[in-house]
């Protein structure tokens, strides 16, 4: 479902690039830290 003027992903949207620091202190490219093919990309905000 598409949505104007959203921030929101639609079908065949590419992921936006960004760098994330992981808790062992490496940085993760998204989505070029992935690789080639299909990924699974969660966040856990933690407590609401």
């Amino acid at each position: 479902m598409a949505r104007l003027d959203s921030n929101f992903l639609d079908t065949n949207d590419f992921f936006p690039e960004m760098e994330l620091t992981l808790v062992s202190g490496e940085q993760l490219k998204i989505p070029k830290g992935f690789g080639d093919g299909y990924a699974v990309f969660l966040l856990y905000r933690g407590h609401w």
